[in-house]
């Protein structure tokens, strides 16, 4: 499955918020540098849907808040 996902790296807490119109917000600890906050994003999501890490990629806006995801 593919999701549309906006990303809030530097917030207080880590979380994923399910928008009403399908799409995702995350909310990040880490910082945008260095990768942090791609690689949070990955393993939170993997936990959300309760699968591996490697089922999560980042198919576009690796370097961006706005992403598009697969989880499979």
């Amino acid at each position: 499955m593919k999701f549309a996902i906006e990303v809030k790296p530097g917030s207080r807490k880590s979380e994923v918020v399910a928008l009403s119109d399908g799409d995702l917000k995350v909310f990040l600890k880490s910082p945008a540098k260095e990768g942090r906050a791609n690689a949070e994003a990955v393993s939170l999501l993997a936990k959300h849907f309760g699968v591996p890490q490697s089922h999560v990629k980042i198919l576009k806006g690796a370097r961006g808040r706005k992403k598009i995801m697969e989880v499979s």
